[in-house]
């Protein structure tokens, strides 16, 4: 499967970003569909996960203003950030991996989009 992630960009402090990843190749539906970001100076960190049941998984530092989605009829995968603050600012990728496990290991996912950057101003 082939992963395209979109929709970063400059947002200010409190502001929202949806952001957006593209599947080909595979139906989405049949991985695991998570979402890491990794900013300056720091290791790529895990942010979200959407099972194959559709049961949705998050970090402490992100749960209930970050909502995962999956749209099986676009083959899509989106982060919905609300609620946005300067510790938020990363570039961030979205993974798809074939097998259930430890979803926060971002080595035991198989597949990498490129990067979207984002950017929250204070």
């Amino acid at each position: 499967v082939q992963l395209q992630a979109s929709g970063g960009g400059l947002v200010q402090a409190g502001g929202s970003l949806r952001l957006s990843c593209a599947a080909s190749g595979r139906a989405v539906s049949n991985y695991f569909m998570g979402w890491f970001r990794e900013a300056p100076g720091k290791e790529r960190e895990f942010v979200a996960v959407v099972w194959r049941s559709g049961s949705t998984y998050y970090a402490d530092s992100v749960k209930g203003r970050f909502t995962i989605s999956r749209d099986n009829a676009k083959n899509t995968v989106s982060l919905q950030m609300n609620s946005l603050n300067s510790e938020d600012t990363a570039v961030y990728y979205c993974a798809a991996r074939r097998f259930g496990g430890d979803y926060h290991r971002r080595t035991d996912y198989d597949y990498w989009g490129q990067g979207t950057e984002v950017t929250v101003s204070s």
